[in-house]
């Protein structure tokens, strides 16, 4: 299992070495645009899903050329 977690720049030290020190955990640290990355990927496919299951509506690409 992975877990991406939000923890206080000045708390980061205390709580990498907390998990270090557990043999089943191996902790890397990301930059925050990779998590951005990671978020916004979550939320597309969460939407796609809602999408299949028909609880929101799709756009064509056409229209959403045409938004642009």
């Amino acid at each position: 299992m992975k877990l991406i977690l939000e923890i206080k720049d000045n708390k980061a030290p205390f709580v990498m070495e907390l998990l270090q020190n557990f043999s089943f955990i191996k902790a890397t640290p990301i930059s925050s645009y990779k998590s951005e990355i990671l978020k916004d990927l979550k939320e597309s496919v969460d939407n796609l899903n809602l999408v299949k299951k028909g609880k929101i509506k799709s756009i064509s690409a056409r229209d959403l050329y045409n938004e642009l």
